[in-house]
């Protein structure tokens, strides 16, 4: 009988009951045949320190990080990746055999490897994205976006000011445009991204005017409950080429699965039909 230890992962959040993140993990551990658990934890904000500290004595060699942590949990790691420096938050920590606590962010890799997937002839650096929040899930997606080439994200959020500082710190390709306006700069898009939760089921609709939709343009949501929002309804019937974001949940989990468990996963239709059961 072997002695080694069960490897342990997790998704720590507050509330933690509606991830799909274990049932994807727990798709790809058994297809995999690696003998390891991925858990979902309510940890409080006040707890979230001792409970990163007592993890990996007990077998876990890493957490995801979703709402709210993801800004403390990069606060608390001993390293950091460039890109969870530049988005300000982490949704994945590495608990290294050294005792050390690696923060990382794949969100924005997650972002574009679904669009990569699902819209294979996109082009990032066909002309300006416009991207509607200026929340966390955005400063992942804007750096993804300009990692990619877009060569223009116009953004608009609700409050003004937190789209400002978006263009404070990503700088000169940033344009921010005003909420009551939102609707014009669809006009000009090639891309448009939602990255609030509005359109989620439980969560008040997406008022933005989507008239200004083009043909060929590509559209996504990130929020993948209901898979098809109000948003991706109207852009099929405009012709657009839409993407979900269940698809962004997929590919995130990727990397942090090959660095706890040390195989690379595959999303595939097996893979999606999992987190949706």
């Amino acid at each position: 009988m072997s002695q080694a230890k069960i490897p342990l992962a997790g998704v720590i959040g507050s509330p933690i009951a509606h991830s799909k993140s274990p049932q994807l993990h727990g798709h790809w551990l058994k297809t995999l045949g690696i003998p390891g658990y991925y858990i979902p934890m309510d940890v409080a904000a006040d707890d979230l320190a001792n409970v990163l500290k007592t993890l990996p004595k007990m077998g876990f060699v890493g957490v995801n990080i979703t709402v709210p942590h993801k800004e403390l949990a990069l606060e608390l790691a001993d390293l950091v990746t460039d890109r969870a420096t530049l988005i300000g938050a982490a949704n994945t920590l590495i608990f290294r055999k050294d005792g050390k606590i690696h923060a990382d962010n794949t969100d924005g890799y997650g972002f574009i490897q679904n669009l990569r997937q699902n819209a294979p002839d996109w082009d990032p650096k066909s002309g300006p994205a416009a991207v509607l929040g200026a929340g966390g899930a955005a400063r992942a997606i804007v750096a993804s976006l300009l990692d990619v080439g877009v060569p223009e994200i116009l953004i608009s959020n609700r409050t003004r000011v937190r789209a400002e500082a978006l263009q404070s710190e990503f700088g000169k390709r940033i344009q921010v445009v005003d909420w009551v306006q939102a609707g014009n700069m669809l006009e000009e898009a090639v891309t448009v991204v939602n990255t609030t939760s509005l359109g989620m089921l439980g969560k008040p609709p997406l008022r933005v005017p989507l008239d200004g939709l083009r043909k060929g343009t590509l559209v996504t949501d990130i929020v993948y409950a209901p898979l098809k929002t109000r948003l991706l309804i109207e852009a099929e019937k405009a012709g657009c080429v839409t993407v979900d974001g269940l698809g962004m949940l997929l590919h995130q989990a990727v990397p942090a699965f090959e660095r706890w468990f040390g195989v690379r996963p595959t999303v595939d239709s097996a893979t999606r039909a999992a987190a949706l059961r």
